[in-house]
């Protein structure tokens, strides 16, 4: 499938409108109001569940092997899981995981 410059150019115009709409539903339209507590804790953890979903397909059906779960990434996501749950640290959980993700895959 191929596309000219200019269907290109109005896709992504596109696309930007289509954000921007969504974010402004949200932001614009409520914006300094008040918004009730439950709300704001729901809201404080959306940045933690961004990151495991958006690793959780790369982990359980990985492109690289076929959509077929790999002992290398389950392990590594079982120290990363364990790291950040005990230290309580994000940054110490990646760094686990990466470096758990290397090292088992030397030994696979």
């Amino acid at each position: 499938m191929t596309f000219s410059d200019a269907e290109i150019w109005m896709i992504i115009a596109a696309l930007g409108a289509g954000t921007f709409l969504i974010r402004f539903s949200f932001l614009g339209l409520i914006g300094d109001r008040p918004l009730p507590e439950w709300l704001l804790r729901h809201l404080r953890y959306t940045p933690v569940a961004i990151l495991p979903a958006l690793v959780a397909p790369l982990v359980v059906w990985p492109e690289a092997t076929g959509g077929q779960p790999d002992p290398t990434r389950l392990g590594a996501a079982a120290i990363t899981i364990a790291v950040g749950y005990i230290l309580k640290s994000p940054l110490w959980a990646i760094v686990s995981g990466i470096v758990a993700f290397l090292g088992l895959g030397a030994l696979f």
